[in-house]
């Protein structure tokens, strides 16, 4: 049977999440997120989530429509404070002890995640070394200089958003579409691209963001922003 990774709905996409799922979302501040993806997977209702994810609190990802409807249990993140005057309900929920929250260096976080992709356990980097975010962490130092010990992050499912895709699963990025997208793709059991647009023919290889040996299911989005 020819190949073919493209999925009628983003419902029909994420019909296998289970709850307690670890989940992977890429983008940076409110940009390159797969918003209709994030969406699904609020209909969805799995719960006991982990989200990992570049902010928990932007509010042009729908990132904070899973934590408003009570759907998560931790969140690992880089950036955990939102920029209104007024708590962002996770902070909320965070100040209230509802939610669980591991804060990583953006770069540690990144590194983290490729680690996951890579099938290497951990890691240990000099960053956050002495400051509340490596408190309990293990600390070893190499040649006079003090690193910590950071655990890589695999996912059971990770959603990315790409600009198009052929058949194959092999996808196309734009701006900050990439962020993370890669890194998260190779670390999941299960990868969703939400794509612009799918491809007749085969993106040529020099095009290529992300191989469609790591995706396994591609929705498009109708409408969407680019």
């Amino acid at each position: 049977m020819p190949i073919d990774k493209r999925v009628g709905s983003a419902a029909e996409a994420l019909a296998d999440v289970k709850d307690g799922a670890t989940v992977l979302i890429s983008g940076f501040g409110g940009a390159g997120f797969p918003n209709m993806l994030i969406r699904a997977l609020v209909a969805r209702a799995a719960k006991r989530l982990t989200l990992v994810v570049n902010s928990a609190t932007h509010r042009l990802s729908y990132t904070h429509e899973l934590i408003e409807a009570g759907l998560v249990a931790k969140v690992v993140c880089s950036a955990a404070r939102g920029r209104d005057k007024d708590l962002s309900p996770f902070e909320k929920l965070k100040k209230e002890g509802k939610i669980e929250l591991e804060c990583l260096p953006q770069g540690t976080m990144a590194e983290a995640i490729r680690c996951g992709g890579a099938g290497i356990p951990a890691f240990y980097t000099p960053v956050g070394v002495g400051t509340d975010l490596t408190t309990g962490k293990e600390v070893r130092s190499f040649k006079g200089r003090d690193y910590v010990l950071e655990h890589a992050i695999i996912g059971d499912l990770a959603l990315v958003r790409a600009d198009t895709a052929d058949r194959y699963g092999n996808l196309t990025y734009r701006y900050a579409q990439m962020n993370f997208g890669l890194a998260m793709a190779t670390a999941a059991a299960t990868v969703v691209a939400e794509v612009r647009e799918t491809v007749a023919e085969p993106i040529p290889f020099d095009r290529v963001g992300c191989p469609g040996i790591y995706i396994d299911r591609v929705v498009v989005a109708a409408g969407a922003a680019k």
